[in-house]
């Protein structure tokens, strides 16, 4: 389902997959700052990006979105490889590091998540290393185990960095291992964070900001990020980009600078999401969670070359979990 907030006719139009909880107080605080009106539309569905970004491409040819604010990137990328973004490299542009934008600016990355092991410190240690959790995943039963169905979101990013690093048949049998050994499919990240936080599994994939709600809420649970065969992490960055044929460019164009700025970042990262900023900041502004992750974004997968695995991994996807 898809929600309005604050429609004007004359409104600048934004597309918001992340959520509302924290990206409405952003994009208030733009409207408050720059006195130009904003109306958001958010996807309240689990697809998420998927479906505003799907939305955007019915559009097309009579768009009526100006600036497209994704959780994620690869939806971002669809969108460039379709020729339906206007690229825009401007005061916020130029402080995000070249590893998460678009050389010609068509989308930048900002405030980053992870992905994550998230286990239930009641069942697995709260000391448990990467080499216990690497244990757990060679066990013949999973199915205390679980993750989100990868047809969308942060689990198709997932998917896709191992299509690119390991190649399209040995992430083919590793899923197919993991189904055979009974591993959990849910509908979302958070309800991963839900059947580990209430003990139901021992261990799940979710993204950083779903286990911080977990330990917020006092529950027993504890984090590693997930780390691929070259060391690398999953940093999945939100990102903004303006949509070609956009009705209020100079608009657009004010809305990116902030949504890249320092001050932005900074939001998010003191946020009960804990997101992590990408360009620089004051270190002593982030809160002790946020500083200790912030060597994990250097050892970030580089995103480049991810939209070609995403089209081949969500392809082959799509016919497996029909069948």
């Amino acid at each position: 389902m898809l929600l309005w907030r604050s429609r004007r006719n004359d409104a600048l139009v934004v597309y918001c997959a992340h959520d509302a909880i924290y990206s409405e107080a952003i994009l208030k605080e733009f409207e408050r700052r720059s006195g130009l009106p904003v109306a958001i539309r958010f996807d309240t569905e689990a697809t998420k990006s998927l479906g505003l970004t799907e939305l955007i491409q019915r559009e097309k040819d009579t768009p009526r979105c100006d600036v497209f604010w994704s959780n994620e990137l690869l939806g971002m990328a669809d969108l460039q490889d379709r020729g339906l973004l206007e690229p825009y490299q401007g005061s916020g542009f130029a402080r995000i590091p070249a590893a998460y934008k678009d050389p010609l600016g068509h989308w930048a990355g900002f405030a980053a998540r992870f992905r994550v092991f998230i286990f239930n410190t009641e069942h697995l240690g709260p000391a448990t290393t990467a080499d216990e959790i690497a244990r757990q995943l060679q066990a013949p039963d999973l199915s205390r185990m679980a993750i989100a169905k990868p047809l969308f979101g942060t689990t198709l990013t997932h998917y896709a960095a191992l299509w690119q690093q390991r190649g399209a048949e040995a992430t083919q049998a590793w899923h197919r291992d993991w189904r055979r050994r009974g591993i959990r499919e849910v509908g979302g990240n958070a309800a991963v964070k839900d059947l580990v936080a209430s003990g139901a599994c021992v261990l799940g994939l979710t993204d950083t900001d779903d286990f911080f709600a977990a330990k917020d809420a006092g529950r027993p649970v504890a984090a590693l990020p997930v780390q691929l065969a070259d060391g690398a992490t999953i940093c999945i960055p939100n990102t903004v980009g303006i949509i070609r044929g956009a009705r209020h460019p100079a608009a657009a164009r004010q809305l990116v600078d902030y949504l890249l700025s320092a001050d932005t970042e900074l939001a998010l990262a003191r946020s009960a999401s804990r997101q992590v900023p990408l360009g620089p900041v004051e270190a002593d502004k982030l809160p002790a969670e946020v500083r200790a992750m912030l060597p994990w974004v250097a050892e970030g997968v580089p995103l480049s070359g991810l939209s070609a695995a995403r089209a081949e991994c969500l392809a082959w996807l799509r016919a497996e979990l029909a069948r």
